[in-house]
């Protein structure tokens, strides 16, 4: 029992604490100084104004595109790399070099990259376009509101996040017994056959965690759209991280504080039920 000591003392200090002070401080109009309770009224506030809103529903969209997206090209790509290639060691380092650059430096490349008039993707759609005697400036990927840009940070997060849902699902196939794979050849099996009768349903673990982790990390996300877009133009890229970072720096804490509680609630609404749901079908399998 002594040994839970350490540890309950931790987490009362660093997690319990600030959390019931956050729950508290979202009901107060408060700074450094001084502060006034004043209810639920920044919990109004936030889903009363549209920009606020927009934050909220971004928020949900990006969450469930970067996960969906990573946990289905991870699994193929693991499916593929999890072959015998010469070249599989080599493929994997590449696929998962991104995730160790540094966020905000991918960012600040993508935001060039996609830039509308002088981006080298819009340059190269441009140039491309001449070729067949088409004229064309390319699409606005992070400024217009009918592209939803959003989209385009999504997929920015999916290039750079993708190769560790790859790795996790890489050990859950090394993990299956080959001689499941040798009995389905032995029977005729071809390879599709075998992914979608063998892979699929014992890489379920893996999978799980690569949507748990995937989902958690695109609700939670805040530095990737602030290097790219902060939030911009207006509010059509802001998420609830980016709305509460603008707020504690214009001086609006109470609401921020409030953001803050929105955003832990939503993550524990969303997040805690699929846990659960996908723990009982594993234990199920």
């Amino acid at each position: 029992m002594s040994l839970l000591v350490p540890g309950a003392v931790l987490y009362i200090v660093l997690f319990f604490i600030p959390t019931i002070l956050s729950l508290f401080f979202s009901l107060t109009r408060w700074t450094l100084q001084e502060w006034t309770f004043i209810g639920l009224e920044n919990f109004y506030l936030y889903f009363s104004e549209e920009y606020l809103r927009i934050g909220f529903r971004n928020t949900i969209v990006y969450g469930f595109v970067t996960s969906a997206l990573k946990v289905i090209i991870g699994l193929y790509l693991a499916s593929f790399l999890s072959s015998k290639l010469r070249t599989s060691g080599f493929m994997r380092s590449v696929l998962f070099f991104p995730t160790l650059v540094s966020t905000i430096g991918v960012g600040i490349t993508f935001s060039i990259l996609l830039n509308p008039w002088e981006g080298a993707i819009n340059q190269f759609i441009k140039w491309s376009a001449g070729l067949v005697g088409f004229t064309t400036d390319g699409p606005g990927w992070l400024v217009d509101p009918n592209l939803l840009p959003i989209i385009s940070v999504s997929m920015v997060d999916v290039w750079k996040g993708v190769g560790i849902a790859t790795l996790i699902y890489i050990a859950g196939i090394a993990a299956i017994p080959t001689d499941y794979y040798e009995a389905a050849s032995i029977d005729g099996a071809s390879k599709r056959q075998q992914f979608y009768q063998i892979t699929l349903p014992l890489v379920r673990p893996a999978m799980f965690t690569v949507i748990i982790l995937s989902f958690v990390g695109g609700l939670r996300s805040f530095d990737l759209i602030w290097a790219m877009t902060g939030g911009g133009p207006g509010f059509i890229t802001d998420v609830l991280g980016s709305i509460n970072y603008k707020q504690y720096t214009s001086g609006y804490y109470g609401l921020a504080t409030a953001g803050n509680v929105i955003l832990f609630a939503l993550v524990s609404i969303l997040v805690f039920p699929l846990s659960r749901f996908l723990n009982k079908r594993e234990v199920a399998m």
